[in-house]
């Protein structure tokens, strides 16, 4: 039997190979767009589930207790959150003060410490260390210790304000102080955020500036208002909106610290649509809380991003 030329056998191996090199010409033109394909895929999946499966039931009016099935009420559960539900409307309140008053006194807490730990003095390492050491701690364990704390019979707080002369306060039992007592608790834990980023921009500062208003004579005080100050704008203002957005979504401390009491002065949106998805099991409803709680951290979030770039202007 003739054994084949070498023709035949370029001929018969010439398809095989011209596919080859297509579909390699072809995977090396879209690379870029194949290779993080599956995994882009795979997190759209598991973000476009959850969000249209609590949009479809936002639509919906259904108990999980019961034995019917959802019934399609398509935009009542908004209008009823809006129009009715007054509870809802005082957690979005409560939602802001917590989040406006926490963040400003973190901001001007964390941009302080970071000045005086941008300077030098002996032992400034371990101060620094000790200071981001609220932050590493778990946040239920913190709000667990501060309930001891803030007891108004027992805890060490009020002890504190009688040495000082101060009257006693009734910290997270009490309308009127629950939220401040709260924000002492998020501030104590996330004031050294802000203050590492702060710190991180005053490390990237120029010195050219600096050194031209020493030769004019500046004092130190005109240097942090006028030089200082004004090129950390862009770093405190990112340092305040990342707060300002994870503010919003606090549920840990709040709920461990005081369920949204005493009488829902600490009621949440977070707490709230808990209570309703998990406490009365009104799913439906609670899906529309989750769909417009959603809608305002996305709305703050643009706005915050517009801000941040404003700062760079």
């Amino acid at each position: 039997m003739a054994e084949p030329s070498v023709a035949d056998v370029h001929v018969s191996r010439h398809p095989q190979d011209a596919s080859t090199r297509g579909w390699s010409a072809w995977f090396e033109r879209r690379a870029a767009f194949v290779l993080p394909f599956p995994a882009v895929a795979t997190v759209a999946l598991m973000l476009a589930f959850p969000l249209g499966y609590t949009l479809y039931l936002s639509f919906h009016d259904w108990t999980i207790a019961s034995t019917a099935d959802p019934k399609f009420v398509f935009l009542d559960n908004y209008v009823k959150l809006f129009t009715t539900d007054a509870r809802f409307k005082n957690s979005i309140v409560i939602t802001f003060y917590f989040t406006i008053l926490g963040v400003t006194v973190q901001t001007f807490l964390g941009v302080t410490l970071a000045l005086l730990f941008n300077r030098q003095f002996w032992g400034r390492g371990l101060l620094r260390t000790l200071a981001i050491l609220p932050m590493v701690a778990t946040p239920v364990a913190i709000a667990l210790i501060f309930v001891m704390m803030f007891n108004p019979l027992l805890g060490v707080m009020n002890y504190f304000l009688t040495v000082v002369g101060l009257p006693p306060w009734s910290w997270t039992y009490a309308s009127s102080t629950v939220i401040p007592a709260l924000v002492i608790v998020d501030t104590w834990q996330w004031t050294p955020l802000i203050m590492l980023i702060t710190l991180a921009g005053l490390a990237a500062l120029p010195g050219e500036p600096y050194e031209a208003a020493m030769i004019d004579g500046a004092s130190k005080a005109q240097m942090l208002w006028l030089i200082t100050l004004p090129l950390l704008r862009p770093t405190i203002v990112t340092a305040a909106l990342f707060r300002l957005i994870d503010s919003l979504k606090t549920f840990d401390i709040i709920f461990v610290m005081t369920q949204g009491g005493p009488g829902g002065a600490s009621d949440t949106i977070n707490i709230y649509l808990f209570n309703t998805a998990f406490a009365y099991f009104h799913m439906g409803m609670a899906s529309s809380m989750v769909v417009i709680f959603f809608a305002i951290v996305l709305g703050v979030s643009l706005l915050a991003i517009r801000i941040r770039r404003a700062t760079w202007i």
